[in-house]
């Protein structure tokens, strides 16, 4: 299978597994100037034109004042795609950087949804698309696990706290690798983020760990993602799980509700 249809059936199983677009609905595509938001840009439009429902596209840049080069030959790129591209520069976050030049990623997160969720609400979206590959489905899996005592990742789809939004990751089974072939051999102008270049944290301790990792065992990443959907908590500590068959059942329901019934 060649790389542009291993990627897309890649993305259109997760929209088929966990209802992530239906008629009618409009997506702001959020694009970072990556790799993996590029990516799923480009493959959205592909399947947008085979899809058996419809469904409208933009995108959508939130200026952070981390771009490492100017961000517009990515606003170029997607225009000559026919995309209509909206770059935002967002005063809160440029003045953050000025306050608190120090600031941790936890931080820029809340700036960022902020952001998202104002120009998303302009654009009259009701869906987010956001580019989280497999790779960073196991980092969190991996750092919640190890670092927060919790066995969680990244939801393929979630709504916002006021439920106004649904937000997908339609990369969820695609990697890394993957993305960067498709950016490499289309010549896509990538636009790197300063955050992406940070030693010493935690999500790059863990991502080496798992390169090491796949050195001997290449299909990892697949395996960590199959596991995700393949739960078996009357093996895990939770007291919750440890009673009969009913409650067991009962319980699985009320922790793990189906995705697709939101």
């Amino acid at each position: 299978m060649d790389l542009e249809k291993l990627i897309l059936h890649k993305v259109g199983e997760a929209i088929a597994r966990f209802s992530m677009i239906r008629e009618g609905d409009r997506i702001a595509v959020g694009v970072s100037g990556g790799k993996d938001s590029l990516t799923l840009l480009e493959a959205l439009l592909r399947l947008q034109q085979r899809a058996p429902i419809r469904f409208d596209m933009e995108a959508f840049t939130v200026e952070q004042g981390k771009f490492l080069s100017p961000i517009q030959p990515v606003g170029d790129y997607l225009r000559s795609l026919g995309v209509p591209w909206h770059y935002v520069q967002d005063q809160p976050s440029l003045d953050l950087l000025e306050t608190e030049p120090d600031h941790g990623c936890d931080k820029c997160s809340r700036f960022r949804r902020r952001a998202v969720y104002e120009i998303a609400r302009e654009l009259g979206c009701n869906v987010i698309a956001l580019g989280h590959t497999a790779d960073d489905f196991c980092e969190a899996l991996l750092r919640n696990a190890m670092f927060t005592g919790k066995l969680s990742a990244l939801p393929p789809v979630t709504t916002s706290r006021k439920g106004e939004f649904r937000l997908i990751r339609p990369l969820v089974f695609v990697t890394e690798d993957l993305t960067r072939r498709w950016v490499a051999d289309r010549h896509t102008p990538v636009i790197p983020c300063g955050c992406s270049q940070k030693t010493g944290t935690v999500r790059r301790s863990l991502r080496d760990y798992i390169a090491e990792l796949e050195q001997d065992y290449p299909y990892v990443k697949e395996t960590l993602i199959a596991a995700m959907g393949n739960l078996d908590p009357q093996r895990l500590l939770d007291p919750r799980f440890q009673g009969d068959a009913d409650t067991q059942r009962s319980m699985e329901q009320e922790l793990f509700p189906i995705v697709t019934g939101m």
